[in-house]
């Protein structure tokens, strides 16, 4: 390189639309936690590429995938693996590191730490530690999907994935089903068919659903169906069973809400006469509601009693 010519990061430093993001304040002995693109590499913040740039380690999950993001933008820096199975070693690692002056940059392959990502524990045990810990918002998979989906609520109920194993899979849907918010969950390509499966067992099947699978990436695809369509959407196509997936399910109504507490009234009576499965399915009958959901309910006022 030669002395008129400069680094990528210095180059980046230098751009007029940066000078903003470098009159910030950036605090020694800090852990910033800073969400990154989802998918579109351009989606990543003027005051994320400051901190970056900053930094005097990145502490990420994927030190593959962090070190192509980084290259992208022209910086160089020290990595640390920070994934989920050694979370706590590394926290005391950067906790030291934190005491000794410097800025750590927290981040997880895409979107926010510590939102279904490794990165709270990291947190949690540096503020344990009384030191400094500083957000840079940016990309969410979760609120990027709620911005297009037009579902009107004021509220929603961040699920996460849900659990692998079917029964306990449909026994949690069977908890959230009633609650008003708009529900929103993480799956991935493997199981987005279960996960369907499992919304059409529990759910009734005129709940709005909505489907946003590789949010800001080239494919692209968000669409929005009744739960009672929404397998034969996914089977109608083998590329909707790709890619990272955010489902979104519309909250319960009031008539929801209503049925929901027939259905309980009953199952309890005939609980005090019949077994759950004899009780599940008399229920069904009787409400027209899912025997399979009125199943893992009545298990669950049996445990209960």
């Amino acid at each position: 390189m030669t002395e008129t010519q400069s680094s990528p990061s210095t180059q980046i430093a230098q751009l007029p639309i940066m000078g903003e993001a470098a009159q910030q304040s950036y605090p020694t002995a800090t852990l910033y936690v800073v969400a990154t693109p989802i998918g579109n590499v351009t989606d990543i913040t003027l005051r994320a590429l400051q901190v970056l740039l900053l930094a005097d380690v990145v502490a990420c999950e994927d030190t593959r995938k962090t070190g192509a993001l980084l290259t992208r933008f022209g910086l160089h820096k020290p990595m640390l693996a920070a994934h989920q199975h050694n979370e706590r070693e590394v926290a005391e690692k950067l906790v030291q590191r934190l005491r000794a002056g410097e800025r750590v940059a927290l981040v997880s392959d895409a979107g926010t730490p510590g939102v279904s990502d490794p990165g709270a524990r990291i947190v949690d045990a540096v503020r344990a530690a009384g030191l400094n810990v500083v957000p840079v918002p940016g990309a969410s998979a979760a609120v990027t999907a709620l911005s297009a989906s037009g579902l009107v609520n004021d509220r929603f109920h961040f699920v996460g994935f849900l659990p692998a194993k079917a029964r306990q899979r449909e026994s949690e849907l069977s908890t959230l089903k009633s609650m008003a918010a708009t529900l929103v969950i993480y799956e991935a390509p493997h199981r987005i068919v279960d996960c369907v499966e499992a919304l059409a067992a529990v759910l009734e099947p005129t709940r709005q659903v909505v489907f946003a699978r590789e949010l800001s990436k080239l494919f692209e695809e968000i669409h929005r169906c009744q739960v009672g369509e929404a397998l034969a959407w996914v089977k109608a196509d083998a590329n909707r069973e790709r890619g990272e997936f955010v489902v979104l399910v519309e909250g319960a109504t009031l008539e929801t809400d209503a049925e929901d507490a027939e259905a309980e009234r009953i199952l309890h009576i005939l609980l005090s006469e019949c077994s759950v499965k004899q009780a599940a399915s008399l229920a069904a009958q009787i409400t027209g509601r899912k025997k399979n959901a009125l199943y893992e309910r009545a298990l669950q006022i049996k445990g209960e009693a």
